[in-house]
């Protein structure tokens, strides 16, 4: 199967810059998995033609403007979700998964909640990442393969930031959220990037800040993560349109 993953950051920029047009035209990939959408059910009747041969499976935010991920996919999936069992009252609504089941492969789509700056939500990220880690293993254990794609909102090591020292407190590097990533690895999936590339110097979201991305300041948030065996996961930091990159991925 293959992949690409993008934090596109709001759907109607990147459609209106036409960052998205090399995505669907070059046919590339099977499945599309876009996060951080920023769309509503209204918005959905005004967008162009621009899947054309994809079948499109939205979770959007019931705030306007906010979250919501979208999964386009070639292939006619078996089964469909949206909630990581059982619906939590804080993220309830807000549009962060969609979870597409194809034969014996799960393939979830996540935007992954924000600690925030003053780590307000810590306690709501950290509840999204064990029900998600329940599932992933859940369906692993089960002998299903699975793949996890998305904006994870978290740098895993230092080596996944430009300043790990300077951020040491920051929301997206924080102990508890690294920690949950040793979890999350130490059972039956793995990094997909981190198979094939183990230097630093690799990012997938950069700052807005005038300079930032060309001197490539930047973090690892966005991933693709799985217990099948990956030919190829790519970063493309070339293709702009967004503050992340896409991320692609083979198998």
């Amino acid at each position: 199967m293959r992949l690409l993953s993008w934090n596109v950051n709001g759907l109607r920029a990147v459609l209106r810059s036409d960052a998205l047009r090399w995505v669907f035209e070059s046919g590339a990939y099977d499945v599309i998995c876009l996060q951080e959408v920023k769309m509503n059910p209204q918005a959905l009747q005004e967008l162009p033609d621009f899947h054309r041969g994809y079948e499109v499976y939205w979770s959007l935010a019931d705030k306007p403007g906010y979250s919501g991920v979208a999964t386009f996919t070639r292939i006619k999936p078996e089964g469909v979700f949206r909630q990581l069992g059982e619906p939590s009252k804080i993220v309830e609504g807000e549009g962060r998964v969609v979870g597409l089941q194809f034969g014996p492969l799960m393939l979830i789509n996540a935007y992954f909640p924000n600690s925030q700056p003053d780590h307000a939500r810590l306690d709501v990220k950290l509840d999204f990442c064990d029900k998600m880690l329940r599932v992933v293993n859940g369906a692993a254990y089960r002998g299903e393969s699975v793949v996890l794609t998305g904006d994870v909102n978290i740098a895993h090591k230092e080596n996944d930031l430009a300043n790990p020292q300077a951020n040491k407190n920051a929301s997206g590097f924080l102990p508890e959220e690294r920690a949950w990533l040793d979890t999350f690895l130490a059972g039956p999936c793995h990094d997909g990037f981190r198979q094939f590339e183990q230097s630093g110097g690799h990012y997938t979201w950069w700052s807005y800040r005038a300079g930032v991305r060309e001197r490539n300041i930047g973090w690892r948030i966005d991933y693709v993560l799985g217990n099948v065996q990956f030919n190829a996961v790519l970063h493309h930091p070339d293709k702009m349109g967004s503050d992340h990159c896409p991320v692609s991925a083979l198998w």
